[in-house]
């Protein structure tokens, strides 16, 4: 006669996920909170951009004791936010970066003609024609129409250096990665990096080529990556500095 084992354990509870917003100095931002099985310690994230926290806790923490955490870290939090400004929208008159420069915006006000990037009186501006609603639309059509000619550039000489084929080359508005790629040879980039100085845009098209030959990021890769983009450190250090503030900027 066989016998069936049972087991009086109850089963874990589901780990538990909670959403808020948190008070920081004049900015209110969303905090998720969620738990994590094998976390022993609590981590805090500053999401892409500034403009949500993110904080990991063990299983059962007591919420009074994330809240004293919190509180504990609340200069530090201050601290690391104020690098964002707390309004980043795009209007007439203000500046944004194209590789690197900073242009002044300018709203033509007529209804028609296009978005192109020009220099007045000796300063690099940005000309955007259409309603005023509509500015940070066209701006930002504009911004990814210019990454994906210099990406596209860029990936082209690199790849021909690797000798590896391309299949696509996608602009996406991603903030958790700069770029990815495909076993299969699709490319994909955040359009913000146009953003950036042109060394960044490059390392960045050199990364995801890399990763055409080495599906990895292993001393092969690392140094295939340092190969096709000689300046890869200084790229990676401007990225850690100020890739953040690419995402902050809404363009609504």
């Amino acid at each position: 006669m066989f016998s069936r084992l049972t087991s009086t354990r109850r089963p874990a509870k589901p780990l538990q996920k909670s959403e808020r917003t948190l008070q920081v100095g004049e900015r209110l931002l969303p905090l998720t909170v969620r738990e994590h099985a094998q976390a022993t310690r609590i981590t805090l994230r500053i999401e892409p951009g500034g403009r949500a926290l993110r904080l990991t806790i063990p299983r059962g923490l007591k919420m009074r004791e994330v809240d004293a955490f919190l509180a504990r870290h609340d200069e530090w939090l201050r601290m690391k936010l104020s690098k964002f400004s707390s309004d980043e929208g795009v209007q007439p008159g203000a500046s944004i970066d194209l590789r690197g420069a900073a242009h002044r915006i300018v709203h033509t006000g007529s209804l028609r003609g296009l978005t192109e990037a020009s220099v007045e009186n000796g300063t690099p501006v940005i000309r955007v024609s259409g309603l005023e609603d509509h500015l940070g639309r066209r701006l930002e059509a504009f911004l990814k129409k210019q990454a994906r000619i210099d990406l596209e550039a860029r990936v082209s000489v690199h790849a021909a250096a690797v000798g590896k084929p391309v299949r696509s080359i996608s602009m996406k508005d991603t903030r958790s990665r700069w770029g990815s790629c495909s076993s299969d040879g699709n490319l994909s980039f955040s359009w913000r990096i146009v953003m950036a100085p042109p060394v960044v845009i490059d390392y960045l098209a050199a990364h995801e080529v890399a990763h055409l030959k080495e599906m990895n990021h292993g001393p092969r890769f690392w140094a295939l990556c340092l190969s096709l983009c000689p300046r890869m450190e200084e790229a990676r250090r401007w990225l850690k500095l100020h890739g953040s503030q690419l995402h902050a900027i809404d363009f609504g």
